[in-house]
């Protein structure tokens, strides 16, 4: 009998993986008959990846170390990190000789797909993805927006949203309003669907923005989740006064945008953010740092023993506002986003503070739209849509901004574009290393090659680029000729980008669910004990006899 029942159990799990293997190869055709897909390997030919791979004689860099050895892969998953690994002919090898040896980026603050606007951004799940393959990053986390106030069917949204992926992907979720039912939904967010940060907007008043109100009430839930608080840092009773301003002024083109909304006004909310996570004692993530008044706020928090991660966007770490006052719209349109690119000198500073620790990692804010949905403000900046790309460019743009030029090593490189982002996110050591048993998500960088920026060369669909004819030593004929190339990105095992060419396959990327009680949730308990004792109250008082 027993025998039986195992005959049968046996025949039931061959029969759902077959099922479930046809589903993917079923969904991965269908994008494909729709033109979606990038290479041959891509639609109809397997990836060349055999289940298992052998990198051979690479530095390989982690953010705690980096040494010579080989990596040797099976099945997505890193088997051994050691010099000199003897594998069958069956392995696939790599030659990473001198070369470094990384795990794949992760972008921790991505747009893709998202209704804002009166638009939607023109990147989607697959082409966003390709794109970041094509650079070395292996996984980003996008924020989803509920929809009809509603959490879950915001989820319900984007998981439709992300079946196209070609790559792993996680969220963050966006509260844009409160209530009881929000309430209850956040916790089905962290307890069942994997989310485990939540955004609050302190900008674009009557669409996304908040008050402190909700703003205390998010941060207390957060903090009882074990979730982590993240704003977007601007004042925005102050930015929609500045619009008025400037339109009064006769100023309605790209550079009212940055005129109206000044860094100062980015500071004095980072303040207040940072402030009410102190008086509630739990753990604040700001997003996209622009100036160096945000910097300094963080800066001073965490030097008081504060638990603040500032998180700058690489194209706040390499542009200056210049572009907004160019005399073509379309040009200088393409760098609206919020808060603003900053005028020079707030680079060089995000730079300094990344590179001693006053800031954490680096994302992208990438938020594509292209020059036709740009147009929509040509008479009115307050009408084009914000956001700019870097999901493809951010690892070779860090490289060559923050590596090559001194300010910081190999290592810290790997941990400002990959580890401490999944650290923060409690993903690690299952993402952001290269050690046995994490994900297969690993970049060849050769550290002697270059890599073109250009709109005519980038995977993204936007017509533009900001980083094109960013000026510097690599500038030639307008494209940006960046120190550093990712010659071979590998994602869950296999090689999705080797020699320039892309191999993408659509619905091949996995969901990453993301548990609560990260790191810097760590002792936030004592904190409270160490406070509740401090109060002296209540004081015991003998009640007045008449």
């Amino acid at each position: 009998m027993d025998s039986l029942l195992t005959h049968h159990l046996l025949r039931f799990l061959y029969l759902a993986l077959v099922l479930t293997s046809f589903s993917r190869l079923s969904q991965s055709n269908e994008f494909c008959d729709a033109g979606i897909g990038y290479g041959e390997s891509g639609c109809g030919v397997s990836l060349k990846s055999a289940s298992k791979l052998l990198i051979k004689g690479g530095t390989v860099v982690n953010a705690h170390r980096q040494e010579i050895a080989d990596v040797y892969v099976e099945d997505g998953i890193i088997v051994a990190v050691k010099p000199n690994i003897k594998v069958g002919d069956d392995a696939t090898v790599l030659d990473a000789t001198g070369k470094f040896v990384m795990p794949g980026g992760i972008d921790p603050h991505t747009h893709l797909a998202m209704g804002f606007m009166d638009s939607e951004t023109i990147d989607d799940f697959f082409s966003g993805q390709a794109a970041a393959l094509a650079g070395g990053t292996t996984m980003h986390i996008d924020f989803v927006i509920p929809v009809e106030g509603s959490l879950s069917k915001g989820f319900e949204a984007y998981k439709e949203k992300a079946k196209k992926s070609c790559m792993d992907y996680g969220f963050h979720m966006a509260i844009t309003k409160w209530d009881e039912n929000i309430s209850r939904e956040m916790e089905i967010m962290v307890k069942e669907k994997g989310i485990n940060s939540f955004k609050f907007f302190m900008a674009y008043k009557g669409i996304l923005m908040i008050n402190d109100e909700l703003l205390l009430d998010g941060l207390k839930k957060c903090k009882s989740l074990g979730a982590l608080a993240m704003v977007h840092a601007e004042n925005g009773d102050a930015v929609f006064e500045g619009q008025k301003r400037m339109i009064e002024l006769g100023i309605t083109g790209p550079e009212g945008h940055a005129l109206s909304r000044p860094p100062v006004l980015e500071g004095e909310a980072t303040a207040r953010a940072i402030r009410l996570a102190s008086f509630v004692n739990t753990p604040l993530y700001v997003v996209h740092v622009m100036s160096i008044d945000a910097m300094e706020e963080i800066a001073k928090a965490r030097k008081s023993g504060q638990r603040v991660i500032g998180e700058p966007v690489v194209s706040g770490l390499v542009l200056d506002d210049s572009g907004l006052w160019d005399p073509d719209f379309i040009n200088a349109a393409k760098y609206v986003m919020s808060p603003p690119i900053r005028a020079s000198g707030h680079d060089k500073a995000l730079q300094a503070a990344l590179s001693t620790g006053n800031l954490q990692l680096v994302g992208t804010d990438h938020c594509a739209f292209n020059s036709t949905q740009k147009s929509l403000g040509i008479d009115d900046f307050r009408k084009i849509p914000n956001g700019v790309n870097g999901i493809e460019e951010r690892m070779h743009l860090v490289w060559d901004t923050m590596v090559e030029s001194g300010q910081i090593s190999v290592t810290d490189y790997v941990r400002i574009t990959s580890t401490e982002c999944a650290r923060i996110f409690n993903i690690y050591p299952r993402k952001g290393a290269i050690l046995a048993g994490s994900d297969a998500d690993i970049i060849i960088l050769n550290p002697n090659s270059s890599f073109e920026i250009s709109a005519r060369s980038h995977h993204s669909r936007s017509d533009t680029n900001v980083y094109e004819g960013r000026r510097g030593k690599g500038l030639k004929k307008n494209v940006l000729i960046s120190q550093g190339k990712v010659e071979v990105t590998i994602a869950g095992g296999k090689i999705v980008w080797e020699n320039n060419e892309l191999k993408a396959v659509p619905g091949s990327g996995k969901y990453i669910q993301m548990q609560p009680f990260s790191y810097l949730f760590s002792g936030i308990d004592k904190i409270d004990a160490q406070y509740r004792s401090s109060l002296r109250a209540p004081v015991q008082r003998s009640k007045a006899t008449s």
